[in-house]
């Protein structure tokens, strides 16, 4: 079991109040992504829900049961955080053992768990080794097998991956995600990078300056964005906004379009541009369009075959039935 209900809660430092009342289910079993700018509170509410800090008012229930004021180690949860926080004299065995051996479990047991943790990460080869002989994945894998022998309720990740390099955190979001499939455990991340949040989700949990800006899952934020800082924060790259006489044609405030949502050619379209700087990735090529009078640059992502240069002129056609149309608010219509 693993459902967690916040109902209510806030949290102020001195008279600066960081989380203003915030209600949310995450349900059993279920993989959510706390998503947001630095500073929106995302890691605060984190800490919240581990007993890291204290609530300031308001209520947090693990599977039915008041944890408010309940201490970390009484919560049921592990946390996994951004540094590895490994002791480097131990083996990976030790290491992965370490939280069992201070709660006095029996070595049989100990043995049992470290084993089937070593098995689930791929860490069987390196039971033996130091911290030091280890990579960067890892050793974050050996993190991550620390609070699976405890076999908690849920898990929550701080940011995990952001020390790894590029190549090792896709790897790592893979091995998190099949690890989650395998276990069918709460996991609760929490990231800025709204990737791995698209891409690892069942729910996303979007923040700004400790409000829930929207929940859904990533399709549904992807398609139906409740407002401009949503729509603008969910799609990479980041969607296009339009406000003016362009706007007012569509009888909104601003419209948004997102990159691969608009037509690059040479004739014909709705609105013109001059290309400035293309980034080809291979499969894709992200054309960056200026003198539209419409923004300061239109972004397109187009096929990777499509081959126009620094200076060319082109036509853009977006497509209509995926437009987004923003109040004055910035509120979706």
């Amino acid at each position: 079991m693993g459902r967690i209900v916040l109902d209510q809660i806030t949290k102020s430092f001195g008279s600066t109040q960081v989380i203003p009342p915030l209600d949310l289910t995450i349900e059993d079993g279920e993989f959510t992504v706390f998503v947001g700018p630095s500073g929106c509170g995302k890691s605060t509410l984190l800490r919240l829900i581990a007993g890291l800090e204290d609530v300031t008012s308001g209520q947090i229930s693990i599977d039915g049961q008041d944890a408010t004021q309940l201490a970390p180690a009484k919560r049921g949860l592990a946390m996994v955080f951004q540094s590895y926080a490994l002791y480097p004299h131990m083996t990976v065995r030790k290491n992965i053992a370490f939280p069992l051996r201070m709660a006095k479990m029996e070595q049989s047991e100990i043995d049992r768990r470290v084993t089937a943790a070593a098995d689930v990460l791929n860490l069987t080869d390196y039971l033996d080794r130091r911290p030091g002989q280890l990579s960067g994945g890892q050793r974050q894998r050996v993190a991550i097998g620390r609070a699976i022998v405890r076999e908690p309720s849920a898990f929550l990740f701080d940011e995990p991956l952001s020390n790894l390099d590029a190549a090792l955190r896709v790897g790592m979001r893979l091995e998190i995600s099949e690890l989650h499939e395998r276990l069918k455990t709460t996991m609760i991340y929490v990231t800025h990078d709204q990737v791995e949040a698209m891409t690892m989700a069942d729910k996303i949990v979007v923040l700004r300056a400790g409000h829930i800006e929207q929940v859904g899952s990533p399709l549904e934020l992807y398609k139906n964005p409740r407002n401009k800082f949503v729509a603008g924060f969910i799609g990479s790259p980041k969607m296009n906004f339009i406000e003016g006489e362009e706007a007012k044609r569509h009888n909104a405030h601003a419209i948004g379009v997102r990159p691969e949502h608009i037509e690059v050619s040479e004739s014909g379209g709705d609105w013109t541009g001059v290309v400035g700087v293309s980034e080809h990735l291979g499969s894709d090529t992200f054309f960056h369009i200026h003198d539209t009078g419409l923004a300061d640059t239109i972004t397109v992502r187009a096929g990777g075959e499509v081959g126009f240069r620094h200076g060319d002129r082109v036509h853009l056609t977006p497509r209509s039935d995926v437009i987004h149309k923003f109040d004055a608010q910035g509120l979706r219509l």
